[in-house]
């Protein structure tokens, strides 16, 4: 142990005095450091200033939610599409049963059976098979449009693998529609039976 001398005004002086402060400087020092090392937290919750901006964060993450939904709604569209040609629908329906009445009322008595065949009937087959096309078709051209989408837009952002796949049924329900629209429309498929 050092040695222990006190002064006049009762102070402690020696080696332990100064082990003392040099204990009390390291504890100052430590403290000090460890208020420095702390920063503030911030306010910002959920991607926004404290002044009412916007940040990019919470614009990055809004933008690709709401590119999502789209996307997520066109696949699904697409797939409605898909279905509704080649099921039918009220109006591959409506322009069939209006295509009859058409050919009822041009069809003269007088026609040959055939003729008469094609005109209440052959028609508004076709026309369905139209209508059917078309559903087809936007169907298709919906499908691709989802799934080219994120070529297009912002790098890096990937989309979520349901909406490729809800997509891709779409293209796929699209391509089967039409094809058979097709086959339809022009008698390789059911065609009408013959008159003789």
């Amino acid at each position: 142990m050092g040695t222990k001398t006190v002064d006049e005004a009762g102070a402690e002086t020696g080696a332990e005095a100064t082990e003392a402060k040099r204990d009390e400087e390291t504890v100052d020092v430590t403290e000090k450091d460890a208020k420095d090392e702390v920063t503030p937290v911030s306010e910002e919750t959920d991607g926004v200033d404290t002044d009412g901006e916007d940040s990019d964060l919470g614009e990055i993450v809004e933008e690709s939610r709401s590119a999502g939904v789209g996307l997520g709604a066109g696949a699904v569209v697409s797939v409605a599409l898909g279905l509704v040609s080649l099921t039918g629908g009220w109006i591959g329906t409506v322009a069939a049963a209006r295509q009859t009445l058409v050919g009822q009322l041009e069809t003269v008595s007088s026609a040959s059976v055939a003729d008469q065949i094609q005109a209440v009937y052959g028609d508004a087959w076709q026309a369905t098979a139209l209508w059917a096309g078309l559903f087809a078709l936007a169907a298709l051209v919906t499908g691709v449009v989802v799934l080219a989408r994120p070529a297009f837009g912002a790098p890096g952002r990937v989309q979520a693998p349901w909406i490729k796949s809800v997509a891709w049924a779409g293209v796929t329900l699209g391509v089967i529609g039409l094809l058979l629209a097709v086959l339809k429309y022009t008698d390789a498929l059911l065609g009408l039976p013959s008159a003789s």
